[in-house]
Parts: C-alpha cells; structure tokens; sequence
C-alpha cells in the first residue's frame, strides 16, 4: 500500500513539472507575441521605436529581430523632419547591430542623411550600397536628386558623381529591359519621373561649364514633360547665359561684317529667351505651386522683351496667353 502511494506521488509530482514548464514556454511565447504586436501596433515612429528597444532588451535572440527592424526602417522613411529622422536612426543603429539588420536599416539612414542635410554620410552610404547593388535606381535618382540640390547652393563637391549617377539612372529607364533587382511598381514610378533625371542632369551639367549639353537635356525634359514651366525657366536661363556670353564678344568686334552676322544670332537667342521665358510664365499662371518661379522670372521676360520691341511691352501679354494652361 505504502508503495503505491509512493509511486502515484511520483506521477503527480512529474505531472505538476510538465505542466509548469509547459506552461512557462506558453506564457514566454505568449510575452514574446504581445511585444511584437506592441512594436506593430503603436501609432507613430517614436513610439514604435520604444516598443521596438523594449522588445529588443527582453527578447535579445529573438528570430524575429530583422521583422522588428524592417518595421523601423519604414517607419523612419515616413518621417519628413530631418533632425527627427537621424534621433529616430541613432537609436535604431543602438539597438540593431548585426550586418543583417543594418542592412534593412541603410535605405531609410540615406535618406535620414539626405533630408536631415549629411550629404557627406549620405554619400558615402549611397556609394556603398551602390557596390552592392549597382542597379538601384532607387538610390541613383535619389542621389542624382541631391546633388543637384547641392549645386543649387554652390555646393559642387559631389556634383560629379551625381552626375553620373544621373546619366546611368537614365540609362536603365529608357532600356527595355527592366533590370531583374528592381520591383515592378519602383520602376514604374521611377519611369514617370524621368523628365525630373533630365532636368537634374541638365542642372549638373550647368554647374560643370557644359550648356549646351544643359540645353539639350532641358529641351528633353520640357519634351516628356510640357505642362511643367520650371523645365522653360530653366531653359531660358541658359540661353540667357549663352546670350550675355555672345553679347560680350560682338561689342568687342570691329569688323563691320562680322558684327552684322553676330547681330543676327544674338537677336535669334534673344528671340528663343523671351520665348521661353514666356511659356514658364504662361504655364505657371494660375498654379499655386509656381508663383514663387513667376516672381523669378517675370522680370527677366518684360526687359528682354522690352529690349527686343523697342522698349514696349504691346503684345507680350498675347504671348504669355498662348502657352497659357486649357488656352
């Protein structure tokens, strides 16, 4: 009798550590659930981010750690406040550190980079992801894009390679085959943006010395995309230049029928200013969006105009008309 209480206390006492540690693996996988649901569920960048420390710091070999950073990462990319963005990246790159969560990170610290005004990390980012993937048209418009921004404000350090980042993002939109590493919907929105990689390299090409090849590639931008008056500002600037250049020269001739044929071109430049400069104006008008271009630009039209008709305005608002919007 005394034996078989014994051997019955046994059973129990097994029974009651299965169901312990049984339930201790449940309650772990239930704690574990319940962070990540939390990381998932919190409504803003910020506070993702501290779901996503707390879950980190009670879960440090989770297998689900690069799930938890992909969540951060697009979460960063959603912030359009620069110094925002790079505390929200500092305390990410705190808390993911493997070569494989830092990856998942590097598309969202390059832009942090870019929009938080590092182009010097941005750059170096962008280069080295490109090594890796050297078909990231994602990477090479943004990049291109950035540059050209910089040159904007007489930075000129990394006009260069966004140059020619510029030229291959190009290069891969208009062949016919879409490289196999870039997704479906990236290169359709990538296409519709390909008049803003020529007006960008246009712009880049300016900054080095190269108007012609500025105008040439401004003349396609404006031809993929017609509605868009920055394209003729931009274009009726660097005429403007070529016009002031040639300007100079024929004041400084002396042979009388050398002066004449150089007349003749300074007029035909003048003529293809204004008339640039009046299809920015007419498209621009009435588009919230360009009034500060229209304020740049009317200016320059009424004394070219001016110049070119006698120091009379009669018929430049008839011009302006015609490459007005639904005229």
């Amino acid at each position: 009798m005394k034996s078989i209480r014994h051997k019955l206390a046994r059973v129990l006492v097994q029974a009651f550590c299965v169901f312990v540690v049984s339930n201790a693996v449940v309650s772990a996988q239930s704690t574990e659930a319940d962070a990540l649901a939390a990381v998932k569920l919190a409504t803003n960048p910020t506070t993702k981010l501290t779901a996503a420390e707390d879950f980190i710091a009670k879960f440090p070999n989770s297998t689900s750690r690069v799930d938890v950073a992909e969540v951060i990462a697009g979460e960063i990319l959603k912030v359009k406040n620069g110094m925002v963005a790079l505390t929200l990246l500092e305390r990410a790159h705190a808390i993911f550190t493997s070569e494989k969560e830092r990856e998942v990170l590097k598309p969202a610290a390059l832009e942090a980079y870019v929009i938080g005004n590092k182009p010097d990390e941005a750059f170096a980012l962008a280069a080295e992801m490109l090594a890796k993937k050297p078909d990231d048209i994602q990477v090479l418009a943004r990049m291109t894009q950035e540059g050209t921004e910089e040159a904007s404000k007489k930075n000129r350090k990394y006009a260069g390679v966004s140059l020619q980042y510029g030229l291959k993002a190009i290069a891969l939109l208009e062949a016919e085959t879409k490289p196999a590493s870039v997704a479906d919907e990236v290169w359709t929105g990538q296409r519709g943006k390909l008049d803003r990689l020529y007006q960008q390299t246009a712009i880049l090409y300016l900054a080095a010395g190269n108007a012609q090849e500025a105008k040439t590639r401004l003349t396609k931008a404006a031809t993929l995309s017609p509605q868009d008056p920055s394209n003729y500002a931009l274009l009726a600037r660097v005429i403007n230049v070529d016009y002031l250049t040639q300007k100079d020269a024929y004041e400084a001739m002396k042979d009388v029928k050398s002066k004449q044929d150089a007349q003749k071109k300074l007029e035909e430049l003048l003529d293809s200013m204004i008339d640039a400069y009046a299809r920015a104006v007419g498209l621009a008008t009435g588009r919230v969006e360009y009034q500060s271009l229209l304020q740049s630009v009317i200016p320059d039209l009424t004394v070219y105009y001016k110049l070119r008709h006698n120091q009379s305005i009669k018929g430049l608002q008839e011009l302006i008309n015609r490459y007005r919007v639904g005229q």
